[in-house]
C-alpha cells in the first residue's frame, strides 16, 4: 500500500491515500493493482480506473470514453427531488451515464417514471445499468427525437447537464476531462450555450401542465440560460449553491 500511495503522490494525486484505498479495492490481484495503478499514474480519471463514480450517495457505472458525473450536479438533483411528487415523469437528457435520472428516482418516496436520452451510444451501456434498478428506460438519438410520442405534454421533471463549456476553453480544462472524457459532453460551441438553446427551444411540447426544466449552468451563464428557456415561454428562476459552486437554472411551465 505504501508503494501505490507513495506512486500517487508522485503523479500529483492530492487524495492518495484514498485514491490508494479504492485502486486496491477494485484489483483483483497484485497484477490487476499494478494495472490499474498505471492508469491512473498515466492521467485517467479514477472514476474511469475503479468503474465506477459516488454521486448522490450511489455508485454509478463508469468507465472509458464516460462523462464522469460531477459532485456540482448534486445541486441540480436536490432541486428536482424537491419538485417531484411519487410517481412523477421524469426525464434526464444529455443524460450521459443516467446519473442524474437515478439519483432522483431513488430519493423521491414512491419512485418515478424514468427516462433517459443522450446521444453517445457508449455512455447510454453504463446508463442502461444505472436506470435499471429503477426501470428507467433508455432513448439514443439528439435530444428530443428519440423520444416516444406517448411522453408529449407528461413530462413533470426535466433535468439537463448539457455541455456548457465554451469551445475556445476547453483547452484549459483538467487534463482528465479533456483527454479522456467524450467532446461531445463538454464542448458547449462558441459560448458554451448552444445546447441549452436547443433544449430550451424544443422543451414546451414536452413538459406537463405545471412541469420544471432543470439545467445545469454557470455563474456567468446563467443570465443568458435563463433568457434561452424565457424566450421559449417558460418562466425561470435561478437557483445557487456556494458550498458546491452549483448553479441552475429552473424552469416552469
Amino acid at each position: 500500500m505504501t508503494t501505490v500511495v507513495e506512486q500517487l503522490r508522485a503523479a500529483g494525486c492530492v487524495f492518495a491515500e484514498e485514491e490508494a484505498d479504492l485502486l486496491v479495492s477494485a484489483a483483483r490481484d497484485d497484477g490487476h493493482l499494478a494495472e490499474l495503478l498505471g492508469r491512473r499514474v498515466g492521467g485517467e480519471p479514477l472514476e474511469h480506473v475503479v468503474g465506477w463514480a459516488e454521486f448522490c450517495g450511489l455508485r454509478m457505472e463508469v468507465g472509458a470514453g464516460a462523462f464522469v458525473p460531477r459532485r456540482r450536479t448534486e445541486f441540480l438533483v436536490a432541486q428536482a427531488v424537491a419538485l417531484a411528487r411519487p410517481g412523477a415523469v421524469v426525464l434526464d437528457l444529455c443524460c450521459g451515464v443516467g446519473a442524474l435520472g437515478a439519483a432522483v428516482a431513488a430519493q423521491v418516496p414512491g419512485g418515478v417514471e424514468l427516462h433517459v436520452a443522450d446521444i453517445d451510444a457508449a455512455a447510454l451501456a453504463y446508463a442502461r445499468r444505472n436506470v435499471a434498478p429503477y426501470g428507467g428506460s433508455v432513448w439514443e438519438g439528439d435530444l428530443y427525437a428519440p423520444l416516444p410520442a406517448s411522453l408529449r405534454g407528461r413530462v413533470d421533471v426535466l433535468v439537463v447537464n448539457a455541455p456548457y463549456v465554451p469551445t475556445e476553453e476547453i483547452g484549459f480544462m483538467p487534463s482528465e476531462a479533456r483527454d479522456h472524457e467524450p467532446l461531445v459532453s463538454l464542448d458547449g460551441g462558441a459560448d458554451g450555450l448552444d445546447v441549452h438553446r436547443r433544449v430550451a427551444a424544443g422543451a414546451l411540447p414536452w413538459l406537463a401542465p405545471g412541469g420544471h426544466l432543470l439545467i445545469e449552468t454557470s455563474a456567468r451563464q446563467c443570465p443568458s440560460t435563463a433568457a434561452a428557456l424565457t424566450s421559449a415561454g417558460l418562466a425561470t428562476r435561478v437557483a445557487t449553491s456556494e458550498e458546491l459552486y452549483a448553479t441552475v437554472v429552473v424552469a416552469a411551465v
